[in-house]
C-alpha cells in the first residue's frame, strides 16, 4: 500500500511495510511512538519538492477545491502509475474520486488511514530525509500567509465592502453638495438675488450662473438648454430691474469656478449611484427588490457586512438604525420605536400613519428572509424577492380596504384627521390665588349688613320705648300723689326734697336698661346708628327732667 502525504514543502509518497498492523486501529499510534518504530512501519519512496511559494499556493488551492494540480498529477504518473496494483491511501475522499476517475488508480480512505497519517505527521522530520526542520517551518508559515491572502481576496463575505464604502461616499457627497450650493447661492445672490427664487433646481441654477456670468449678459444669453421658456423669460425680466450690487470680474470668475465644482460633483454622484445600484443587484438582488438600493446598502453598512446582517433576526432588522431611541425608550419606560432605517422603504412610505408599524414589521420579516437567501444561497436570482414584495403589496391593500369598510355613513366625516394641537402636561401658574383679600368691595358688604341690623334693632328698640312710657307715667303719678298729700297735711319741705331725689334716681335708672341691652349685642355698637340711639337717650333724659319742673314749682 502506498500513502500520499501532503506537506508545505512538497508531496511525499510512502510505502507501508507491514499492512497487517493497519487492522489494529486502536493500537496503531504505538507504532509511531519512536523514530525507530516509525521507520519499521513506513518508508519514504519519493518526495516532490515545490520550487517556490507560488507553486505551493497553487497546489494547496487545488487540494482545498478538490482538484488535481500539475505537480500532483506529475508525481502520481511518475511513481504510482508504475505500481497500479498497489492501493493509494489518501486523506480527502473527494480528491480520491477525482484521482480514480482521471488516472484509474485504486484509492483507499478509512479510519486506519487517518491514524496512519497522524503517525506520519508526528514523525515527519525523521521520515522525510534531506529536509531540515527550519525549512519546513518557514515554508509552512509562508504557505499559510499566502493561502490566507488568497482566501481574503476572493472571499464572498468581503465583496460587500465596496457597497459599504460606496454608500458612505454617497452620503458625504450629498453633504458637500449642499454646502457648496448654499455658498454659491449666497455669493451670487449679492449680484443677482432674484434668480435664486426663480430657479429652484440646484443643478440648473449652477449651470445658469455658469453661463450668465454678469447679469448684464442675460439678455444676450440662451438658457433654453436647461431652463423652460417661461422661466427663461422671467429671469431676463428680473435682470432688468434687479436690486443686486455691482461686482468685479474676478468675483464672477470665482463664482463660476465654484459652479464648475458643483456640476462635476453632481455628475460624479450620479455615476456613483449607478455603480451602487449595479453592485446591489449583483450581490443582494432580493434585498434590493424588497427595500431599494439605498436602504439595502445602508442596512449592510450599519451591520458591517451582508453576512452579519443575515445573522440578525427580523425584529432587529426592523429597528436597525434607531438604537438611540430604543435605549432611551427602555430607560424611560416608554414605547419602543417601530422602525429604523426601514422607514425609508417605499412600501412603508406609501401606507397611512396608522398602518406603518404593521407594514414595517411584515417588511422586516420578509427582508430578513431575503437577506439570508442572498448571503447564504447558492444561486443569485431575484424570484424570492419579487414574490415576497407582491405578498406585501397585497397585505397593504388588504389593511387599507379593512379600514375603509369600517368607516360608513356619517362615520366618514368623523374619521377625518383633526388639526394637530400640542397639549402640554405643564400646568400654567394661576396668579389669582396670591391675593388673600375678598373679591367684593367694602361698600357692598356694608350695604348688605345694614338691612340685617335694622331688622334686629326694630324689636330691640320697641321694648325700651314701652318701658320708658310706663316708667314715666309711674313717676308722674308718684310725683302728683306726694304733692296732694303735702297740700292737705302741710308737712315740711325737707321731705319733699328727699322724695325729689328718689324720683330723680329712678329716672336715671330707666335709661340704663337699654344700655345694658346694647352691650349684649356687640354687632349693633359697630353700626353707624349708635349715635342716633345716644341722641334719643339724651332727648328722653331732657324730657324726663322737664316733667319734674312743675312739681318743684308747686312746692
Amino acid at each position: 500500500m502506498l500513502v500520499l502525504f501532503e506537506t508545505a514543502a512538497g508531496y511525499a509518497i510512502f510505502k507501508v511495510l507491514d499492512e497487517q498492523k493497519l487492522q489494529q486501529v486502536d493500537s496503531l499510534w504505538q507504532e509511531f511512538e519512536t523514530p525507530e518504530k516509525a521507520n519499521k512501519m513506513v518508508k519514504l519512496k519519493h518526495f516532490e519538492k515545490f520550487q517556490d511559494t507560488t507553486e505551493a499556493l497553487a497546489a494547496a488551492t487545488a487540494l482545498v477545491e478538490g482538484k488535481i494540480g500539475k505537480s500532483l498529477k506529475k508525481v502520481l504518473k511518475k511513481v504510482v502509475a508504475k505500481e497500479a496494483h498497489e492501493q493509494l491511501a489518501i486523506t480527502d475522499i473527494k480528491l480520491g474520486g477525482v484521482i480514480k476517475e482521471k488516472l484509474n488508480l485504486n484509492c483507499v480512505h478509512s479510519p486506519a488511514v487517518h491514524e496512519l497519517m497522524r503517525g506520519i505527521r508526528n514523525q515527519m522530520e525523521v521520515l522525510i530525509t534531506g529536509l531540515p526542520p527550519r525549512e519546513i517551518s518557514a515554508m509552512s508559515l509562508g504557505l499559510a500567509h499566502s493561502l490566507s491572502r488568497y482566501k481574503l481576496k476572493f472571499s464572498p463575505d468581503k465583496v460587500d465592502t465596496m457597497i459599504v464604502q460606496a454608500i458612505s461616499l454617497l452620503d458625504d457627497l450629498d453633504k458637500e453638495l449642499n454646502n457648496y450650493i448654499m455658498r454659491c447661492r449666497e455669493w451670487y445672490g449679492w449680484h443677482f438675488p432674484e434668480v435664486g427664487k426663480i430657479i429652484t433646481d440646484n443643478l440648473a441654477y449652477c449651470k445658469s450662473v455658469r453661463k450668465i456670468g454678469d447679469r448684464t449678459n442675460v439678455a444676450t444669453t440662451d438658457l433654453s438648454d436647461f431652463l423652460p421658456e417661461e422661466v427663461e423669460a422671467e429671469v431676463k425680466l428680473a435682470a432688468e430691474i434687479s436690486m443686486g450690487t455691482e461686482v468685479s470680474e474676478e468675483d464672477i470668475r470665482n463664482v463660476m469656478h465654484l459652479c464648475d465644482q458643483v456640476i462635476e460633483i453632481s455628475e460624479y454622484r450620479t455615476q456613483l449611484y449607478d455603480y451602487l445600484k449595479n453592485r446591489m443587484m449583483a450581490i443582494a438582488p432580493n434585498l434590493t427588490i424588497m427595500v431599494g438600493e439605498l436602504v439595502g446598502a445602508r442596512l449592510i453598512s450599519h451591520a458591517g457586512s451582508l453576512l452579519n446582517l443575515a445573522k440578525h433576526p427580523a425584529s432587529t432588522v426592523q429597528i436597525l438604525g434607531a438604537e438611540k431611541a430604543l435605549f432611551r425608550a427602555l430607560k424611560t419606560r416608554r414605547d419602543t420605536p417601530k422602525y429604523g432605517l426601514i422607514y425609508h422603504a417605499s412600501l412603508v412610505g406609501q401606507t397611512s400613519a396608522k398602518m406603518k408599524g404593521k407594514i414595517s414589521r411584515s417588511l422586516a420579516a420578509k427582508t430578513a428572509l431575503a437577506i439570508r437567501y442572498d448571503a447564504l444561497g447558492e444561486d443569485t436570482n431575484s424570484e424570492m424577492g419579487i414574490e415576497n414584495r407582491a405578498k406585501l403589496e397585497a397585505r397593504v391593500r388588504q389593511l387599507e380596504e379593512r379600514g375603509i369598510r369600517r368607516i360608513s355613513g356619517t362615520g366618514k366625516a368623523l374619521a377625518k384627521a383633526d388639526k394637530y394641537q400640542h397639549k402640554s402636561d405643564v400646568k400654567v401658574y394661576d396668579p389669582s390665588g396670591d391675593s388673600t383679600l375678598p373679591t367684593t368691595s367694602k361698600k357692598r358688604k356694608i350695604e348688605e349688613v345694614e338691612p340685617a341690623e335694622e331688622e334686629e334693632e326694630q324689636p330691640v328698640q320697641s321694648k325700651p320705648k314701652k318701658i320708658k312710657k310706663e316708667k314715666a307715667a309711674a313717676a308722674a303719678a308718684e310725683a302728683e300723689a306726694p304733692a296732694e298729700a303735702e297740700a292737705e297735711t302741710g308737712e315740711p319741705k325737707k321731705k319733699k326734697k328727699k322724695k325729689h331725689k328718689a324720683e330723680a334716681e329712678a329716672v336715671v335708672e330707666t335709661p340704663a336698661e337699654p344700655e345694658e341691652e346694647e352691650a349684649a349685642s356687640p354687632s349693633e355698637e359697630q353700626t353707624p346708628k349708635k349715635k342716633k340711639r345716644r341722641r334719643r337717650l339724651r332727648k328722653q333724659k331732657e324730657s324726663d327732667g322737664r316733667v319734674h319742673e312743675p312739681n318743684e314749682l308747686l312746692v
